[in-house]
């Protein structure tokens, strides 16, 4: 419901001013007597009527359209969610626009079984009402539409005011969307939290981008099938039409640090492979400290995957390739700034890894532990080292700006999925990726079924 819609009920207070004016202003003109001052003293309430009117319709309207932002948005943060908690969704984003329920004489309902404006219920609907208080419209007969309680000074008075509602109904989308690159956001982005700029050929399909603030696309518009934000998609990241905010994502993949194992490592005097190490049985390999190629090293595959744990140290490519299949590389130690945690190399080296698609790291190709938030930026990924990658690369703390291209893994599909805290895709940049090849890999991408306004 617009506000324009919502002053409806208005219009009996708008139809006295009228005929108050009109009395006033025929006394005015027939006035034949010569006495000018009684006329213009009978016309000057009227006028002064029709002036505070206007002053406070203007009030009413703006009052009317912050209500109704906060409502759409609430209904569709209900209907996003979807769950027990809905309700406490919608109140608490109406709260974030400044509407709290039980105060300044503002109260909101919230049911997840309205009845949907096609057919049926279960739709999600959100209603606000305020009462504000009167200032010259009364001068023209409008006495309110409300009465109100007021205590001042431990005294209890009744008063009239004006009662403005705003109501916003929305649904659950039936399919969910399922997103190959989500910014996170919780860091204080360096820039906004996905930025892709001009010449980027990265092509996503079957899946989407999402941010948890800001999206822009300079020059480099629908590089994925839709693209979401707490903002909206101003310009045009996505292929389909641009849907409006949505609510802000949770870590999808957070909880999986609850399989990195201890960290048992006396020091970080770091390794050189120059072939593949020996496995222990279970798969789990410790690196302390940095892990640097002397040579092109390919894991062969193995039942549950092998796992590479790096504490407190970088992998460094150098000129050559680590291929790995079923492979996950994982980063994790302290904050030191004296550490790194994250994957170096020239161009001439590189990553050709596919995640496991079974087991504990099922679809996951490269974890950085979420509690790492120090050395985890990444200045050039997909350049010096390459990357080629078949999984998961979740990097939630990270500052990521790609320079080069991110391809499949010579043994996988084209699923590729990353998580960041923010990132800018150069000119050069470019991210591929096919979402419907992702469940074969093993990985559920991060997915909701987000609300949409349908009344």
């Amino acid at each position: 419901m617009s506000a324009k819609r919502a002053l409806v009920f208005l219009r009996p207070a708008f139809e006295r001013v009228a005929l108050a004016i009109q009395h006033r202003v025929r006394a005015f003109v027939h006035e034949t007597r010569g006495n000018l001052t009684i006329a213009t003293a009978l016309a000057l309430p009227a006028l002064i009527g029709a002036t505070g009117l206007g002053i406070e319709v203007a009030h009413w309207y703006r009052t009317l359209r912050a209500m109704q932002n906060a409502a759409d948005s609430a209904a569709v943060a209900a209907a996003t969610n979807g769950g027990a908690t809905s309700a406490a969704e919608a109140l608490a984003v109406a709260a974030s626009y400044g509407f709290v329920n039980g105060a300044d004489n503002t109260s909101i309902t919230v049911s997840d079984d309205a009845l949907c404006p096609s057919a049926g219920v279960g739709c999600y609907s959100v209603t606000i009402t305020r009462s504000v208080p009167l200032m010259l419209s009364n001068l023209v007969g409008f006495g309110g539409n409300v009465t109100v309680q007021v205590v001042k000074d431990g005294q209890t008075s009744t008063t009239q005011q004006t009662s403005l509602k705003a109501t916003a109904i929305a649904m659950r989308v039936p399919t969910p969307r399922t997103y190959c690159v989500l910014a996170l956001g919780n860091d204080g982005a360096k820039f906004e939290d996905i930025t892709i700029n001009g010449g980027s050929k990265s092509n996503l399909t079957n899946c989407g981008i999402m941010s948890n603030n800001d999206l822009t696309c300079n020059g480099s518009n629908q590089i994925a099938d839709y693209a979401d934000s707490s903002s909206g998609d101003p310009s045009g990241c996505g292929r389909a039409p641009d849907r409006g905010p949505v609510p802000r994502m949770g870590d999808p993949y957070s909880h999986l640090a609850s399989n990195i194992p201890s960290n048992h490592c006396g020091g970080y005097p770091g390794e050189e492979w120059s072939a593949p190490p020996s496995l222990p049985p279970d798969g789990v390999y410790l690196v302390c400290g940095d892990l640097e190629l002397l040579s092109s090293v390919t894991i062969g595959p193995r039942p549950g995957g092998t796992v590479i744990v790096i504490y407190n140290g970088q992998l460094n490519t150098g000129n050559f390739k680590l291929t790995g299949i079923e492979v996950t590389i994982v980063f994790a130690g302290t904050n030191d700034p004296a550490y790194s945690h994250i994957i170096t190399g020239t161009n001439k080296g590189g990553l050709d890894i596919t995640a496991p698609i079974s087991g504990p790291w099922k679809g996951v190709a490269i974890y950085q532990s979420p509690d790492l938030t120090s050395g985890v930026d990444i200045s050039s990924a997909g350049s010096g080292p390459t990357w080629n990658l078949t999984g998961l690369v979740y990097l939630p703390h990270s500052s990521v700006t790609f320079s080069g291209a991110v391809n499949k893994s010579s043994n996988g599909n084209s699923c590729f999925a990353l998580v960041v805290d923010n990132m800018i895709v150069n000119g050069t940049g470019n991210i591929m990726s096919n979402g419907s090849d992702c469940s074969d890999a093993g990985l559920d991408l991060p997915s909701y079924r987000r609300g949409r306004l349908v009344g």
